[in-house]
């Protein structure tokens, strides 16, 4: 018998204050576990099982840490490991009750990065995190690779460079110059900014202007063209967000009010992994595009008529190539948490904390739809999600398009050692004093990454538009210059 789960309660926690007196990693998914239950009105001792992503933390069971500082040592505990999916983990929460496996499961996730940093500046050790030792019940894993020996060898592993090269693709198909692409950045992002300063609990919100967000500074340094600081997720937070899901029989055994009641329609993810290379358009992600088409069928709802909107905003690219393949436009409310930058980017949780903004925000619109989306590795696995409130659950849906995306995603042949006359299809030039520049080259459709640091190339690089421009790469990996 099925069981249709509800998301009940959350919570969330920011820790901004400079102070080394400060809890740690455990502590702060604590408080936010603690949040959630007070929103739902249920007692901890309800709880069965704790889910949580893995951080920046390392070792240990967090779940198991947090379920003995609530006083249920005994609860099943699941941790993902970092290139799982995020929404993976609420859909396997979610799937849980829907099975009657957990009566009612806590997700929460934390980070405190921001901590660790001020006690190293301070010549102390970093704090102890608080983790229980050993193993949880479940570990999920990833399966596959994220990248190719090319990127590997030739500085394209850093997300910020990644996203660049990606970057250059989506400002090429635009039509747009460097310099209105880079104004387009600012406005797109200062929407973000507004966004985090109307809430208490997100990381920055100080909601710098457009133009300041986008003009290089001592204080907001280039990072990878044509990011800035202020265009890049800020994961040195100390943060935490918990989520409570329990089935519609339960909610109303113990009597939580309906008004809490969140209704998840549907989960949709893909696992394919094709490498950034190997994608035939750097601008396009077409496993998104399925997994928003088939959960559409899935529920009678299209994710592009969602009133409510969070997609994964690591940086400016992640959010336009999604908005592209949902069908939203650049113009919308694509945020009600304010992205990774401003709202907050913690390493392997964003999701949980965008997903406290979203909960709160139906909850003050009954009937109206959310929408979310996840990012796993490099705008390579998708997630898309859909809910409302005012209702009953509806069943558990889960759809998994990684079948169908493999023949949906044209790819093409990556070599690290292939030669001669090729097509710039995306490249960056990285920050800091020895800046060089990153490009992939297409080269009779094959594809390889190549490099440049000598000074003059890297100069007409930053001066002019280079995707489709006919390079040489000389010896394997070596961007020689226009042909």
């Amino acid at each position: 018998m099925p069981h249709p789960p509800l998301v009940v309660g959350v919570g969330s926690v920011v820790h901004r204050e400079d102070s080394l007196d400060r809890p740690d990693v455990v502590g702060l998914m604590t408080a936010a576990a603690r949040r959630a239950l007070d929103d739902a009105g249920l007692a901890a001792t309800t709880i069965d099982a704790v889910l949580v992503p893995r951080g920046s933390w390392g070792a240990g069971d967090g779940a198991a840490a947090v379920a003995a500082r609530l006083g249920v040592p005994h609860a099943r505990t699941v941790c993902s490991e970092i290139g799982v999916l995020q929404l993976s983990l609420v859909d396997r929460a979610l799937g849980l009750v829907a099975a009657g496996q957990a009566g009612t499961v806590l997700v929460v996730g934390g980070e405190a990065r921001h901590g660790a940093a001020l006690a190293r500046r301070a010549g102390h050790p970093e704090p102890p995190s608080g983790l229980s030792p050993g193993e949880p019940h479940e570990t999920i894993r990833p399966a596959g690779n994220l990248l190719t020996e090319p990127e590997i060898a030739r500085d394209l592993t850093v997300p910020a460079h990644q996203y660049a090269v990606i970057e250059s693709a989506v400002r090429a198909a635009a039509g747009r110059s460097i310099d209105e692409h880079r104004a387009h950045l600012g406005r797109l992002w200062h929407r973000f900014a507004i966004v985090a300063a109307g809430r208490s609990d997100t990381w920055d919100p100080s909601c710098p202007s457009a133009e300041h967000i986008v003009q290089e500074s001592p204080a907001n340094r280039l990072i990878a063209e044509p990011y800035t600081r202020l265009l890049c997720s800020q994961w040195n937070v100390d943060m935490a967000a918990a989520i409570l899901i329990t089935s519609t029989e339960h909610a109303r055994r113990t009597a939580i009010a309906t008004d809490r009641w969140v209704t998840p329609l549907g989960v949709a993810t893909s696992d394919l992994i094709v490498p950034l290379p190997g994608r035939d358009e750097l601008h396009r992600w077409p496993a998104l595009r399925v997994a928003g088409e088939r959960l559409g069928e899935a529920t009678g709802v299209d994710p592009a008529s969602a009133e409510v909107v969070e997609i994964y905003s690591c940086f400016p690219s992640a959010v336009e190539v999604a908005a592209v393949e949902l069908g939203l436009g650049l113009d919308a409310s694509l945020t009600v948490f304010g992205g990774m930058t401003f709202g907050g980017g913690p390493f392997n949780h964003y999701v949980l904390q965008s997903l406290v903004a979203v909960v709160e925000e139906l909850r003050r619109r009954p009937g109206a739809i959310g929408l979310t989306t996840a990012v796993s590795g490099l705008l390579t696995k998708p997630g898309v999600a859909l809910w409302t409130a005012g209702g009953a659950g509806r069943g558990h849906v889960s759809v998994d398009v990684t079948a169908e995306a493999g023949p949906r995603t044209t790819t093409r042949r990556v070599d690290g050692s292939i030669t001669g006359v090729g097509a710039v299809v995306g490249y960056t030039i990285t920050g800091g004093s020895s800046p060089i520049g990153i490009a992939v080259v297409d080269l009779d459709g094959v594809r390889t990454v190549a490099t440049t640091a000598d000074p003059d190339l890297v100069g007409s690089l930053a001066a002019g538009e280079w995707v489709g421009r006919a390079v040489r790469v000389g010896t394997a990996g070596s961007l020689d210059g226009p042909s």
